[in-house]
């Protein structure tokens, strides 16, 4: 499942999962519209201890900045609350590379 967050609620997100993978987007952005049922499919298959997320980024550019994003659909994988990798991509194994590297980091517990 993913959630939507804003500059509001994204660092509870963070402190309170280990693994996070966040989807930045704009309504207007066409290509985060075609890429979403593809980001849908990439979440529901990934391992359960990775939290994901979208947030809108022209609305919260708190958290924009804090990862950022220069470019549309965007990418990014926090571990720990720390930013991990970013990319700015629509190409599906870009991004699956993304989530497999953060689910392949061994658990810190």
């Amino acid at each position: 499942m993913i959630e939507k967050v804003t500059d509001l609620n994204l660092e509870d997100h963070l402190k309170k999962n280990e693994k996070v993978i966040i989807k930045f987007y704009a309504d207007w952005c066409g290509v985060c519209k075609a890429f979403e049922p593809q980001f849908k499919k990439m979440a529901e298959d990934a391992n359960t201890d990775v939290k994901f997320l979208e947030i809108n980024a022209p609305d919260n550019p708190k958290a924009r900045l804090s990862a950022g994003v220069y470019s549309l659909p965007f990418f990014a994988s926090y571990e720990n609350g720390e930013l991990k990798e970013k990319i700015s991509s629509a190409d599906r194994k870009a991004v699956q590379t993304l989530i497999d590297n953060i689910q392949s980091t061994p658990e810190l517990n």
